[in-house]
């Protein structure tokens, strides 16, 4: 089949402009790649990348996601537009999970990352609790938190100055390869590119689809609570209770906090009011101070998670769709990763080896099962 005379010819075609799509959308053009970037809606950065939390962190369980964070976390540090703030994250650990989180902590030490493990009475006076059924703490200074809209308008502004082009309102109908190279269809027209990247975060698996592909992402919506403003401000790290899984942080004179619901995946819109009791009960087993807090509601929002079985991205090209490179399924962690993963894709992309290796990261880790799930998620 001939390649329709109307399609805009490109080396690279990354479809969705949230955080991970602009982050490759500026290396792979910055490489002197001609880069089309499509976003169905009619701005950057209003899906997930949006609606996050913003936190950035080292502690995580696998050495992977400790490397992509830290060379993170490093260049957001140079970049104004991050708003990078180092206030740390503070981890209560209950006796069940002492010894596993203890092992990712000195394989974090062993990186060079600067986590600290304390005793509970020390973790109290960071953050007030009752520790009781806690068997310590770790807590990092260089994570902390930044501003993802931010970094994405300023890596595509970038991009475009690099030659990229970016085309709003523009959702992929169709993806077909009618010889070698990739065909998008959208409402916006015809695009043509030996490579298609697949950054549409909790969309990835709809979009492969259309290709006759199967990538394992779903949506799971995650709620984010907002207080009223309180006075005195508080001023604590992000604070996770791996006993419930609560998380919660200040946000300038106010908390912001949530809990993960397993149950709540698919595409469902909205903030879950009835999942708000379930949290405050699951906050005041360990912290009895969160009975005075009100919420604000129109404060409060969602957003959507890109899920996996094992809670990692999925990273690299796809086995039997020569050209078709997958980089979603980051599990909460997109904003967290996006600065190396771009990196990583570019490189990949343009035929050198990756400069932090993301071979657990690839898709064929799902027909064993040997994988590593990545156990410290939010």
């Amino acid at each position: 089949m001939a390649t329709p005379a109307s399609a805009t010819q490109a080396d690279v075609i990354v479809v969705g402009a949230g955080i991970v799509g602009a982050s490759c959308a500026r290396r792979l053009a910055e490489r002197g790649l001609r880069t089309v970037v499509l976003e169905r809606e009619a701005a950057p950065a209003t899906g997930s990348t949006g609606r996050s939390a913003a936190g950035v962190r080292v502690q995580f369980s696998e050495e992977v996601n400790v490397r992509l964070s830290a060379a993170s976390i490093a260049e957001y540090r140079e970049m104004p537009e991050a708003g990078y703030r180092p206030i740390g994250y503070l981890f209560y650990v209950p006796h069940a999970q002492w010894d596993a989180h203890l092992d990712a902590a000195r394989m974090q030490q062993r990186l060079g990352m600067p986590v600290e493990i304390l005793d509970p009475a020390a973790a109290s006076r960071i953050v007030p609790a009752d520790v009781a059924g806690f068997a310590g703490a770790t807590f990092c200074g260089m994570d902390g938190y930044v501003d993802p809209h931010g970094i994405t308008m300023a890596w595509l502004a970038q991009a475009r100055a690099a030659g990229a082009t970016l085309r709003l309102g523009a959702a992929v109908q169709a993806i077909s390869r009618p010889v070698t190279r990739w065909l998008a269809e959208t409402v916006d027209g015809r695009f043509e590119a030996d490579w298609l990247v697949n950054a549409t975060g909790a969309w990835a698996g709809e979009l492969a689809a259309m290709a006759g592909l199967r990538v394992p992402v779903q949506p799971a919506r995650r709620m984010v609570y907002v207080t009223a403003p309180m006075n005195p401000a508080p001023a604590y790290p992000l604070t996770v209770d791996l006993d419930t899984g609560l998380w919660f942080r200040s946000e300038r004179d106010r908390l912001i906090f949530g809990l993960s619901n397993p149950d709540d995946t698919g595409f469902v819109e909205g903030v879950d009011w009835t999942w708000l009791e379930t949290v405050y009960e699951s906050a005041l087993r360990h912290f009895p101070w969160f009975e005075t807090l009100s919420i604000d509601r129109r404060a409060s929002w969602w957003g959507y998670y890109e899920t996996t079985p094992d809670h990692q991205p999925v990273v690299g090209a796809m086995p039997g769709a020569p050209g078709w490179y997958n980089v979603c399924g980051f599990s909460g962690h997109g904003v967290q990763q996006a600065a190396a993963i771009g990196r990583v894709v570019a490189q990949e992309i343009g035929g050198e080896p990756a400069f932090v290796d993301v071979a657990p990261l690839r898709i064929g880790r799902f027909a064993s099962p040997a994988r590593h799930a990545e156990r410290l998620i939010v």
